[in-house]
Formats: structure tokens, sequence, C-alpha cells
């Protein structure tokens, strides 16, 4: 019986021991499903070769290099001729140039601007590879997309930095976008890593070398004047003055903003009244409240004497629409104002959103800083800085992008400076590639961006069509041609003149003073 007794509790615990082995490798098997589920999940997050949906966001982020227009209709057909021209490149004959841009933004004043841009390196990209001089290396251009807000950059910025490594051969970056904290966070960190880029359309004197004698950023160039610049510019212009102008800047601030409103609060030293701020939403882009804060400025506005008749604006397009709104509706219409802003204001030409009735008004006017212009060098007649032929050379790209083998690139235009603009910080960055390699080879990376200081003088400056582009030894442009726009009552940027930092055109040699 005790023999038995032990049999049957050996049994029993057999029979629970291969339940529990049965359970543990179900287990195992569920676990590795899952786990194989995930893993999948993963991988169907690509959204085309080198480009990903990271787990917590909704749109695709990294570097295109195929026809991949990262869910954007609007720029397939230049995507499509990036990509033709890509392939016509014999292998080991080019280098990679990257655009740097918001390709998922949301805005369509920002989508806008995308497509502009993209267009204009384009542009350059063609013109550098097809020119009569067949000077090399030839050039490769692809897309990275830091997200919408550029939230996704430092994943950005590791795939850019393994491509300087490998087939690619990446030797810069261009674009970049908006002078916003993740762009600067963004454009840090490529620098750090050995990575030159040249800025399009940044202007924040916190996104620029030389700000008090320090480079925070080896390698970086820029085609667009500081905001600084571009306050000084319109300064020379409008003649303002402490005593007739006033201040409306943005509270919470960003780069653009902030060092926007600096440069203006230099020029209003001792300014009679207090300047009036306002909170917007912390994505700029957006309405907020914002409304009934500038309705209430307008009373204020209307409440000085007459000779304060300038308004200085520092502030993103969303704000600045809302605010010219408000000054339409103002219950002074007697009286007349000025509104001066930085280029945010190229947003405004054909926005919906504006009221017609404030720019029919006679009493208001608006005019702002254009990084550039479609008439500038057409209708402005100045010596030097720039010429005519220069623009004359992107025009006639343009024309065959219509009817010729260079389009086609979808709708274009040009009013609001960013295709011109873009197509100059192309050029800039062919300029540094095949500088750093007279020979026509395969530059090394860190002797792209020791070019810069030498972008100047007649032979070696950058003949934009926004202008020459002659840098300073932190790679800044030097005396940069601004010109002045202002909206027109059926709200096109109708160009007034070119204006300067240096309150002149610099001269043909094109070199900054000590």
């Amino acid at each position: 019986m005790a023999r038995l007794w032990v049999w049957l509790r050996e049994d029993v615990w057999e029979i629970r021991f291969r339940r529990y082995v049965a359970l543990t490798l179900a287990a195992a098997r569920v676990g590795l499903g899952v786990w194989g589920g995930l893993t999948a999940t993963k991988e169907n997050r690509s959204c085309a070769p080198g480009v990903v949906q990271p787990p917590d966001r909704d749109e695709c982020v990294g570097v295109s290099s195929t026809t991949y227009a990262f869910g954007r209709a609007r720029f397939a057909d230049t995507v499509r001729a990036i990509n033709r021209e890509n392939h016509r490149l014999a292998p080991g004959s080019y280098v990679t140039v990257v655009l740097l841009e918001p390709f998922t933004a949301t805005d369509a004043d920002n989508l806008n601007d995308v497509q502009h841009e993209l267009q204009g390196a384009y542009l350059a990209q063609y013109q550098a590879n097809h020119d009569t001089t067949g000077l090399k290396p030839k050039i490769r251009l692809v897309l990275a997309n830091p997200g919408a807000t550029g939230a996704s950059w430092r994943h950005t910025v590791d795939q850019l930095e393994r491509m300087t490594r490998s087939a690619d051969r990446l030797r810069a970056v261009t674009g970049v976008g908006l002078s916003t904290e993740n762009n600067k966070r963004a454009v840090a960190e490529l620098t750090r890593r050995g990575i030159p880029v040249i800025g399009s359309s940044i202007t924040a004197d916190d996104l620029a070398n030389g700000q008090g004698g320090k480079d925070p950023f080896p390698g970086l160039a820029r085609v667009s004047p500081t905001n600084t610049d571009e306050a000084r510019a319109l300064a020379s212009f409008a003649k303002v003055s402490a005593a007739n102008a006033f201040l409306v800047y943005d509270r919470t601030g960003d780069p653009y903003t902030r060092t926007l409103q600096g440069s203006f609060e230099k020029m209003l030293k001792g300014a009679r009244y207090e300047a009036q701020p306002f909170t917007p939403p912390a994505d700029r882009s957006k309405e907020g409240s914002t409304a009934n804060v500038f309705a209430q400025i307008a009373t204020i506005l209307c409440n000085t004497p007459k000779a304060t008749d300038t308004v200085l604006f520092a502030g993103r397009h969303t704000q600045l629409r809302q605010f010219i709104n408000a000054l339409g509706a103002r219950g002074c219409s007697d009286r007349r104002f000025t509104v001066l802003t930085g280029d945010e204001g190229s947003y405004l030409a054909g926005d919906k959103d504006l009221d017609p009735a404030a720019l029919k008004d006679p009493q208001l006017s608006v005019r702002y800083t254009a990084l550039a212009h479609p008439d500038a060098w057409l209708k402005d007649h100045a010596r030097t800085g720039g010429g005519k032929a220069d623009a004359v050379v992107l025009q006639r790209l343009l024309d065959s992008a219509e009817r010729g083998p260079v389009g086609p690139l979808g709708q274009v235009a040009l009013d609001d400076g960013q295709l011109i603009i873009a197509y100059d910080a192309m050029r800039l960055a062919v300029r540094g590639i095949r500088g750093a390699s007279p020979t026509g080879r395969v530059p090394a990376l860190a002797d792209v961006g020791l070019q810069w200081p030498q972008v100047k003088g007649r032979q070696l400056r950058v003949n934009g069509a926004s202008g020459w582009i002659c840098l300073d030894a932190h790679g800044n442009p030097y005396d940069k041609a601004v010109p002045i726009v202002e909206l027109t009552p059926d709200s096109h940027a109708r160009f007034v003149r070119l204006a300067w930092p240096e309150g002149k055109p610099p001269a043909a040699e094109c070199l900054p003073p000590s």
C-alpha cells in the first residue's frame, strides 16, 4: 500500500509537471507571438526607404531618396524631377546635399514655403549638374523631414550623420526652414557633428555665428540677413524714430520673434510709450485668443498722438494677420498707421483670412522685409549688390521647367521669395563643395564648412538671384540686399525698393570691413 501511495504521488507530480511545462511553452509561444506582432508592427511603420513613422507620432520622418513625397501631392512633381536627375548621375560621380524641411507640415503657409524651397533647391541642383563648365562633383539631392514641428530632429540628424560615412557621401545640409527652437537644436547638433549647414530662410540672430564674437554653430552659413540686419535695412528705408513708433511684440517669443523684438527695441531707445505684448498659443500657426488682445491694442493706439504713426510688429504671421484685421476695424479710422515687420509678412500675400477691408483702407499700410522678390533686380537698378542678369538665369530655368527637360514642378510662385532664397542657398552649398575640391574629387566633409569665410570678393562671391552673397568670417551675408515689400489692397506682395543694412549697397569688391 505504501508503494502504491508513492507511485500515485509520483504520477500526480509528473502530470502536474507536464501541465506546467505545457503552460510555460504555451505562454512562451504567446509571448513570441506578441513580440513578433510588435516587431511586425514596427516593421510596418516604414513609410518608404529611409522614412519611418515613430511609435508616438502620426507622421513619417527621416530621409527620402526616392519619389516618396511625404504624403503631400503638391510636392510630387518636383520630387519626381529630383529623382530623375539623381538617376542620371553615374555611380561615384556625385556627393549628396540634403534639403531639410518640415515636409509633413499641416499649416498651409508652411506647406507653401516648403513647396517653393523644394522647387528652388532642385533648380539649383539641375543648374549645377548641367551648366557648361562641367565642374564636379555632381550633386545628388535628397529630402529630410524632422517632422511638422521639427520634434523628430534627433532621429533625422542621426540618419544624416550615417550618410556622411556611407556611399551617399553626404557633404552639406541646406534649407532648415523656420527659426524655431527645434530647428536651432538640429542645426547645433548637425554642426557639432561636423556637418556643414546652409540656412536658407533662417533669420534669428541666435541662429547665427558671430554674436558676441562666438561661433556656436561651426560650419553654418546663411544666405538671409539676420533679424538685426533686416531691421537696420527697414530703419534706413522708413526713417523710423523713437518719437513716432510703437512696438507690439510676442511676450513668450521664439528665436525669430525674440531677436526681431530685440532689434526693434534698439531702434526705439527712449520711446515715448511702453511696448505692448501679446501671448500667442504655443503653436503660433493656431488662432488662439490673441485677436481679442489685438482689438484692445488697436484701441490703445487710437489714444496716442497723431505723431505716432508707425507700428513695429515682432510676431509670427498668424498673429500679424490678426493684428492687421484689428487695425482695419479700429475706432480712429481717420488715423494713419504704417505696420512694419520682418519677413514673416511674406506669408500674408493671398491669405484668405486677411480682411480685405483692412488692406483697402487708405490710411493703413503694411510693409515688411522680404528675403527675396522677383521684381527686385528688374525694377531696382542698384549699381552693386546684385543685378538683373543673375535673376534672369533663374527665370530661364523656370521657363525651361514649363516646356523643357527641367520640369514639370507643379504650381510655382516667386512672390514669397522662398523659391529664390532656396535656389541661392543650394548654389552656396555647391560653391562650398566644389571649392573644397578644385580637382573635382569628393571633398572631405570637414573641408566644406571651411570654405564660407572665403565666399567674398568679385570672383568668389555667389551672384545670387536674391543679390550678392558675400559671407563674413562667421558665415553671415554682409550687407545683403533687403527688398521692402508692401501688401496691396488685393493681397499681393508689391515690391517697393531695395534697402541695405549698411544704408547703402556694398562696393563692387563686396568685402566686409574689419
